[in-house]
């Protein structure tokens, strides 16, 4: 490694493993500017460069609250992260050794860095004062030897004082062996010649540049003999466990001078001393005896060497080494350090994994230093032992943050001391969620219910799922599954709030089209990848009373002329006809009543209030009006009913002969061409008749037929004269039986004689049953309607009825035209009265009796 201020630093990297790491080594120079490469982490360990940020690579300290390197996470280089000074570090320690931790993760690994710190040359021998004053006696013999203070060099090594020089003078010569500086007599003194002498010297470290330090040695010469004070003990030794209270003895020193007087009087003080010392213990000047001042503490000093100087009152002085050993005492409890945690932990962690690394450390000694260490009882985690002083934590279960989110674990460590000591630390260890549960609804299954002809846009009912996951793991949305309601989307009836789950209807429902339909909402949360689940909601529609009944016989007033036939013969209680009504509508609002509003003859007829049978409540007589009208009102039972009215036409007769012509019944023009399409039949009819008049005539004499007519109680007539044809009604519903009645029409030139016959056909039902069907069903009965806006009329007729009655159906073709078409009228009745001219409206009406076969007409209702 290159270094730019202090050349070359040796680097010693040793591999060796210790329960699977790595220990490695580094030494290099103090002082080295931050940023300076110590070695290179990444290829010491063989793992690429992009490894170390991936695995979240740091440098943990040992012991220490300060960090003197850091990694380049980008190359992998190990670089001075802040100053280094080995004095102060150290202080005069031979080795200056620091200990730091690399830390890996996924997986977690440690590994012991060992920074060697090497001494520079960067500090300068020093004197304690910086002029020395001794006094000797001009009767000292050559060779006399005066002890001086040494210099003090914060170096260590080759770094530190190595030899000491004194200037040339005429008297004295410098013996130096090892720390003991003597400053010897070559010559005797003349106090006479010479009084005073000064003296220069210096100490010269070994280092490179050289430092030096200088010190002026003040001589004064005495007339008078002395004697140089004499310890008991070169070296004093003494034991001192650390934390002793203050003004304890340590140990006291004692030095004894052969003179008299005050020339024998000895005072003690410390050589030189650094400041810590100064700070810690004191010397008692008249008695020796060295003290506790300050505090002690095994851990930062476990012992000190300290000089004292013993000097009398002439200034002739002496030393001895004094040496106090510190005693540890369990001072100190275990100290728990978390070097690493895998935090948050996902959720999905399988048991066994490791989630951190703790370091304890005991500044004791000895037994006092050795650790237990444990953990809390009731956690998914143990610790297990790894290399020295450090612990994995591991986890023992299968962790559910949607249990337990986060936990406390507590770790204990006691040392083995006397009392023993102990001290806790508590990690927060939260769990990450992982997308695990997905939503769950509220209810297995949802239903709304909602009136038909609802608004768009109203709210049908709410769905809610909950997802025990967190934040985004737990976010809800809704939304519908594809689907067909009627071969229409889903969505074109429905639509679900994403945030809130509440079910809109798009459209306005009707009941009458559908009753009930089902939709699936999904819930889906916005986990990775997302899961969802799916319930059913089903949706009712209630029925409100939004359709009127609708009368289908007879026809509403307007669309067709419906006449009954009543014989003068019947009885109280006969069944003269029947109103058939239905309702789209469902339940009451579809239970029907019927009530007469209005009739010519309020007495005579009655109508049954939920059949709609229309019978006599008397004997017909000869005084009751031949027609009759009658306006019946159909009502549901809905809030509030609605209804819809008919009118019944009603002829008293027992012969057509006697049924006049209903000309109060008027029908407005619709279709101008039908007008003139029955104009130019007529014609036609007509020149046919005039063109075989005689030929019918021939027939009248030959041959007459009686023919027979039969008739139902409810006879649909669309004029004045019966139809040759007729239609089966089948049931829609709301009858509760079907009749059937067979009328015989006589052979008379213009009498018609009819005959009513009781039921044959009895089908009751049950009072709670109701038969419905649809207008369809009528149409396959009463035939097909005509095209034209006026629904509900018979314009058409069976085809086979047509074919076999021809004849009869030309004339009552002539009486239809002249009720139908009342723009006509005036032409039709002058042809008409043509015809009375000529005989041949008599001729007409004969040749149809001739050739009327028999018709039945059945209307079966329920």
């Amino acid at each position: 490694i290159s270094v730019l201020r202090y050349g070359l630093a040796v680097i010693l990297f040793v591999l060796h493993p210790v329960y699977g790491d790595v220990n490695m080594s580094y030494s290099f120079p103090e002082e080295m500017k931050r940023g300076s490469v110590i070695g290179n982490i990444a290829k010491d360990l063989g793992l690429q460069t992009g490894a170390l940020s991936n695995r979240r690579a740091r440098i943990d300290t040992d012991g220490t609250d300060k960090r003197y390197c850091d990694i380049n996470l980008n190359n992998g280089e190990l670089v001075v992260a802040d100053r280094i000074d080995r004095e102060g570090l150290c202080g005069e320690k031979a080795s200056c050794i620091l200990k730091q931790e690399l830390v890996l993760e996924n997986p977690l690994e440690l590994h012991r860095i060992t920074l060697h710190i090497q001494d520079i040359n960067d500090n300068s021998p020093q004197f304690k004062e910086e002029l020395i004053k001794i006094e000797i006696q001009e009767s000292a013999v050559r060779g006399a030897r005066f002890v001086m203070d040494d210099a003090h060099d914060a170096d260590v090594g080759q770094n530190s004082v190595q030899q000491y020089s004194l200037k040339k003078n005429d008297n004295f010569i410098l013996a130096a062996n090892g720390n003991t500086i003597e400053l010897v007599l070559d010559k005797e003194l003349d106090r006479e010649k010479q009084k005073e002498i000064n003296l220069l010297l210096t100490a010269l470290d070994g280092g490179s540049p050289q430092r030096s330090g200088t010190v002026v040695i003040h001589v004064t010469v005495l007339d008078a003999n002395d004697n140089a004070p004499v310890f008991s003990q070169a070296v004093y030794k003494a034991s001192l466990p650390e934390n002793s209270p203050l003004d304890t003895v340590v140990v006291t020193v004692s030095a004894t001078d052969a003179d008299e007087g005050v020339n024998g009087d000895v005072t003690y003080e410390f050589g030189h001393v650094t400041d810590e010392m100064k700070k810690v213990f004191s010397i008692d000047r008249k008695v020796g005896e060295i003290k506790v001042i300050g505090a002690v503490d095994y851990e930062t000093t476990s012992s000190f060497e300290i000089r004292v100087k013993a000097k009398d009152g002439l200034g002739l002085s002496s030393y001895a080494k004094v040496i106090i050993s510190i005693t540890d005492v369990n001072d100190n409890a275990p100290v728990v350090s978390l070097k690493s945690l895998m935090n948050p932990i996902p959720e999905d962690t399988p048991p066994g994994t490791e989630v951190g690394i703790i370091n304890v450390q005991d500044r004791d000694s000895e037994t006092n230093r050795q650790v237990r260490c444990s953990i809390q009882q009731n956690v998914p985690f143990k610790l297990v032992p790894s290399i020295k002083n450090y612990y994995s934590v591991v986890s023992t279960g299968q962790l559910d943050r949607e249990l337990v989110s986060d936990y406390n674990i507590t770790i204990t460590a006691t040392d083995e001391g006397s009392p023993p000591l102990s001290s806790s630390k508590t990690v927060q260890l939260s769990v990450a969620d992982i997308n695990d549960n997905p939503p769950v609804f509220e209810e297995q299954s949802y239903s709304a219910y909602v009136s038909e002809n609802n608004k768009p846009g109203s709210t049908l009912c709410s769905v809610s799922a909950r997802d025990p996951d967190w934040r985004q793991n737990g976010t809800v949305v809704y939304s519908l599954l594809s689907g067909e309601v009627n071969g229409a989307p889903v969505s074109s009836y429905v639509s679900v709030n994403g945030d809130t789950g509440v079910i809109h209807a798009v459209r306005s429902f009707d009941y009458e089209q559908f009753r009930n339909f089902k939709v699936h909402v999904m819930a889906r949360d916005n986990g990775s990848p997302p899961l969802s689940s799916n319930v059913t909601v089903s949706v009712f529609i209630s029925d409100v009373n939004d359709n009127s009944p609708q009368i289908l016989y007879p026809a509403p007033e307007g669309n067709s002329f419906m006449t009954e036939l009543v014989p003068k013969a019947a009885h109280g209680g006969s069944l003269v006809s029947k109103v058939i009504a239905v309702d789209a509508d469902s339940g009451q609002n579809a239970w029907l009543s019927y009530h007469i509003v209005k009739s010519t003859d309020p007495g005579l007829f009655t109508i049954g209030v939920h059949s709609g049978e229309i019978r006599t409540q008397r004997d017909i007589s000869e005084s009751d009006s031949m027609k009759q009208n009658l306006i019946v009102s159909v009502k549901d039972n809905g809030q509030p009913s609605l209804s819809a009215t008919c009118s019944m036409y009603l002829l008293i007769s027992d012969n057509l002969a006697e049924v006049p012509e209903l000309k109060d019944i008027s029908y407005d023009e619709k279709n101008s061409k039908l007008t003139s399409y029955l104009i130019i039949a007529l014609v036609c009819v007509s020149t046919f008749f005039l063109t075989f008049i005689i030929i019918i005539m021939g027939v009248r004499f030959c041959r007459r037929r009686k023919p027979r007519l039969l008739f139902d109680g409810a006879v649909a007539i669309p004029s004045a004269y019966l139809p040759p044809n007729y239609a089966d009604v089948d049931g829609t519903g709301t009858l509760r039986s079907a009749y059937n009645y067979d009328a015989y029409l006589t052979t008379g030139s213009r009498t018609s004689d009819f005959k009513f016959v009781s039921s044959y056909n009895d089908n009751t039902l049950p009072a709670d049953q109701t038969l419905r069907k649809s207008p369809t069903d009528f149409a396959d009965v009463f035939g097909d309607c005509d095209d034209s806006p006026e629904v509900g009329t018979f314009a058409k007729y069976p085809q086979a009825l047509l074919n076999r009655n021809l004849p009869a159906l030309n004339h009552s073709f002539v009486c239809f035209v002249l009720q139908r078409i009342p723009i006509t009228r005036s032409v039709l009745y002058l042809f008409y009265l043509l015809h009375q001219v000529f005989c041949i409206h008599f001729l007409i009406w004969k040749m149809a009796v001739l050739y009327t076969d028999i018709f039945h007409f059945n209307v079966v209702t329920e």
